[in-house]
């Protein structure tokens, strides 16, 4: 039974709530533990948290739960540590149409969009989160407001808006373009000063050379690491030019197979390793595209309610209403030629040895931050024969990594952040498991208790009872 011995008194507040939490120490006794360093699992495991750190990290029979700790069962769970998503599009939810999702929402993204992306994250196990791709301003202050403890959300790593060479029509908000060297380093002067997390390039093969390396040499003279899009040879071959730290998507559309001289390109790359600042990371995003002829198929998922947490009720009537009709969306057209040139790209970047980061392009039409994760686990496990043990480093150790926050979290360690999640039964071989998230712990807060969301430690806005 996966229940708590002692009972936290309700709290009303989200503030209240973890302040409650934090003044008391937690047991988590008995379940399987995956600690994301790819090592044998720990049976019978113990871990005890004090406020928002762990303390401790053993089994039962070499470790003693201390007087003073509320203990929390998880006998016959597997617990690891929490998600990350690394590519997720917080200022999206699912609508099919971007021009009017841009032009009627841009005003909601802070107090409506954003938050509601970030909890629906959150309660779905995922308690760190890349945010590639929004208005600055907004990025900001969902992230510090989430940080300071504002709002319930997992940990946000925010690029704030996309540097590229011309943006689209409408998109000036998170979209910024490029015309000159002083131009493509101002950019990056000014991302950086608001304090953003990470640069996003997209078209970097579209700016003259001297542009291109403009970009990356300003982010990484402050620190900061760059992710490109992956769409084109031409835009991978410029990235790997200039010194892109990591690549996102899947891309060449129809094409069967990256061609041979991306792939001498990337296999020249992976071997210098830290001679060129590390590994080269890629986050393919895949499952959109791998499963869209299903869900045209069959579209019952999009019924879920799960992705109505903290929206409005226009704001739902209105997603509902764009994608009634899956296989009419224009945006979906050449996905079912992309899908059959997916497993090929996929097996060529694994063989090139790249670290793949687990991501989904979660908020894109019909994607859905309290699903999307975990669908893509689940296609590279079931479908790409990736072993479980490394899509969960992939998606913990992994993404700490290129983030530069090992030390803090993605494992479950002494002196690492509590960000711990569990699901009822065996992962390692069961991994679709990731689809209900029996328990949620972020920074030292329980979220998730055998299956159920603590609805009073939210802000009543984000509730659902």
């Amino acid at each position: 039974m996966k229940i708590s011995e002692l009972v936290v008194a309700p709290v009303l507040a989200l503030g209240v709530a973890a302040a409650a939490q934090a003044d008391g120490r937690q047991a988590l006794v008995g379940g399987t533990l995956i600690d994301g360093y790819g090592g044998p699992v720990v049976h019978d495991s113990v871990i005890l948290v004090e406020d928002d750190r762990i303390i401790a990290v053993g089994n039962q029979d070499n470790t003693a739960i201390p007087d003073g700790y509320e203990v929390i069962s998880t006998e016959g769970m597997t617990v690891m540590p929490g998600l990350w998503e690394m590519h997720a599009h917080l200022m999206l939810t699912g609508h099919s149409d971007y021009e009017h999702w841009d032009r009627v929402y841009i005003d909601r993204l802070e107090d409506e969009i954003m938050p509601a992306s970030a909890v629906q994250l959150l309660l779905a196990g995922i308690t760190s989160a890349r945010d590639l791709g929004a208005p600055l301003e907004p990025s900001i202050s969902v992230r510090d407001r989430i940080n300071a403890g504002e709002l319930p959300g997992p940990t946000l790593y925010v690029s704030g808006p996309f540097i590229q060479h011309q943006p689209y029509p409408g998109t000036e908000a998170f979209r910024w373009g490029v015309d000159s060297v002083r131009d493509a380093r101002q950019h990056v002067r000014d991302l950086a000063d608001a304090g953003v997390d990470v640069i996003k390039f997209v078209d970097q093969d579209l700016l003259e050379p001297e542009e291109a390396r403009a970009v990356v040499e300003e982010a990484h003279a402050r620190g900061l690491r760059v992710v490109g899009h992956s769409h084109r040879p031409a835009e991978i071959l410029r990235g790997l030019e200039i010194g892109i730290d990591n690549f996102e998507h899947t891309g060449l559309t129809t094409a069967p197979e990256y061609p041979p001289e991306v792939m001498t390109a990337l296999r020249d790359r992976t071997a210098r390793g830290r001679v060129s600042g590390g590994p080269l990371f890629w986050t393919p995003t895949i499952e959109g595209l791998w499963n869209y002829t299903r869900t045209r198929e069959n579209d019952e998922f999009l019924d879920s309610d799960c992705w109505h947490r903290g929206l409005r009720d226009d704001t739902i009537a209105d997603i509902e209403a764009s994608i009634q009709h899956p296989e009419r969306l224009e945006y979906t057209q050449l996905t079912p030629l992309r899908a059959p040139t997916l497993r090929r790209k996929f097996e060529q970047l694994r063989e090139a040895g790249v670290v793949m980061l687990l991501g989904t392009d979660s908020g894109i039409p019909m994607k859905f931050h309290c699903q999307s994760t975990w669908n893509e686990f689940d296609i590279w496990t079931r479908e790409l024969d990736v072993p479980v043990m490394d899509a969960i480093r992939s998606s913990t150790y992994w993404a700490a990594v290129f983030m530069g926050v090992q030390d803090r979290v993605g494992t479950i360690a002494p002196g690492m952040m509590a960000d711990i999640i569990a699901v009822d039964g065996d992962l390692l071989t069961y991994p679709s498991l990731l689809q209900n998230v029996d328990f949620v712990m972020k920074a030292g807060t329980v979220y998730v208790e055998d299956g159920q969301v603590h609805e009073e430690r939210l802000p009543e806005h984000l509730r659902m009872e």
